[in-house]
């Protein structure tokens, strides 16, 4: 019994960090590495992750700062860069690649926080399902109607406490979008 709630904490820990991923994809108006993580670079007909190519640096805070490893990749990165369509044009100067993040207008803003809700619900979605998938487990148990009732109890008392985590960290995700 304990081994089925065990197994819905983590799955719930889970949806909440891969909710935090999604999070940092949404930018701020400022300069986020994390931005970049998606991104794959084809280095010598291998895909692979720009930032084992390359250091990653926010020289501003409006912009963040490429430089490869190896040269002669600058202008497969910033290939690359360009092919993501994450709305942000590499400056290529030779030595390191420059992407200059934009200002948010408050049109921007509001549907980056669209985005977000829409996340945070994608993830509400998910704990539900963990939690559907625990209760099932539950039912299939050998043990007596109290003790499944106890269960089921907990595993609500898990999801409440889940679906407050994504709240808070909606909120906060919220807040850094419409601050100007």
């Amino acid at each position: 019994m304990e081994d089925i709630l065990l197994e819905t904490e983590t799955k719930m820990q889970e949806a909440i960090e891969a909710m935090q991923r999604r999070f940092t994809n949404v930018r701020a108006g400022r300069a986020n590495p994390a931005i970049l993580d998606g991104i794959m670079v084809s280095y010598y007909g291998t895909d692979t992750p720009l930032k084992q190519l390359a250091t990653i640096s926010i020289p501003e805070a409006r912009q963040l700062m490429i430089k490869p490893f190896d040269k002669s990749s600058l202008s497969t990165i910033e290939k690359a860069i360009f092919e993501a369509n994450i709305g942000l044009t590499p400056n290529n100067n030779g030595e390191s690649i420059i992407l200059n993040i934009p200002a948010l207008t408050e049109e921007t803003r509001r549907e980056y926080v669209k985005q977000v809700k829409q996340i945070a619900e994608d993830c509400k979605v998910s704990l539900r399902n963990v939690r559907q998938d625990a209760n099932n487990d539950i039912k299939k148990l050998e043990a007596t109607e109290d003790d499944k009732k106890g269960m089921s109890e907990d595993v609500q008392d898990l999801i409440n406490e889940y679906n407050k985590k994504v709240d808070v960290l909606l909120k906060e995700k919220e807040a850094e979008l419409l601050q100007v």
